[in-house]
């Protein structure tokens, strides 16, 4: 029997449902509602042109919207920088995953902070760019989410802002530890967790720094257990150097589908 939805619990309150495309969503069963944690900074909250296929509700892919309501998934999807966001890669993750695996609903938990270093998603960090605490308002958002469902995967992109002389040796340890709280925060402690490379454009040579960072995301299969590394090659930016550009972002968002897919024995 599904649950019918009008305003959701949050933090003990009755908070109604505050954004403009929000409406009351049919929720599944528990084990039949599939969680996925999209956490990093800008390049996974999305910075890709809207079209006007990105507002097309998909069958059976929802989001947690700001105000804590499930409504259907679509871009932006965050709200990190309100004046920023766009396309990004987790509604074509859920659509893939949704159409790989009949029977179940996808629930998106955008949790994503544009610029953010891997230092400001541990307990009590503030970050004063978008006046947030990244890892606390995840675990909270992430809290309420499995109240109505069951977390099945973690995706991360993240990792220019630590691409720097003083940050990146210390990195392969912090996105370690952060793997590990983040498991045993939500008592999932093999949910599978993957990272995507950032963006390797042309023309925009990496520096001795972002290669680093970048060997720790491809090496985390290797020292972190149910784990996958997603490619960004042959991707393109948007103009600005960084972020990818749309349609980037839907491959991206496909390449990461393909990579939990194989991670949990679903695809050869």
């Amino acid at each position: 029997m599904t649950r019918r939805v009008f305003s959701t619990v949050f933090l003990g309150l009755v908070v109604p449902v505050l954004s403009g495309i929000a409406r009351a969503a049919d929720l599944p069963p528990k084990e039949s509602f599939h969680l996925f944690l999209l956490v990093g900074q800008s390049n996974m909250a999305g910075r890709g042109v809207l079209a006007p296929e990105d507002k097309v509700a998909p069958p059976r892919v929802l989001m947690l919207n700001q105000a804590g309501a499930w409504v259907p998934a679509v871009d932006p999807m965050h709200f990190d920088k309100p004046g920023a966001v766009g396309v990004g890669l987790g509604r074509t993750f859920g659509i893939e995953i949704a159409q790989a695996t009949p029977g179940v609903t996808i629930g998106l938990i955008p949790c994503a902070v544009g610029g953010s270093p891997i230092d400001v998603w541990r307990p009590g960090a503030y970050y004063e760019p978008t006046k947030s605490h990244p890892w606390d308002d995840a675990l909270r958002r992430a809290k309420v989410a499995l109240r109505a469902g069951t977390l099945k995967g973690i995706l991360w992109h993240q990792g220019e802002s630590d691409s720097k002389p003083d940050l990146a040796p210390a990195y392969a340890a912090k996105l370690h530890d952060l793997i590990a709280r983040l498991r045993q925060e939500l008592d999932a402690p093999a949910v599978p967790f993957i990272a995507g490379q950032m963006g390797q454009f042309a023309g925009v040579p990496w520096d001795a720094f972002r290669t680093q960072v970048d060997e720790v995301h491809r090496r985390l299969p290797t020292h972190v257990p149910h784990t996958a590394y997603v490619s960004a090659a042959g991707l393109n930016h948007k103009g600005d150097k960084v972020h990818f550009d749309a349609e980037s972002y839907r491959t991206l968002g496909r390449r990461y589908a393909e990579a939990y897919l194989k991670l949990t024995g679903q695809r050869k």
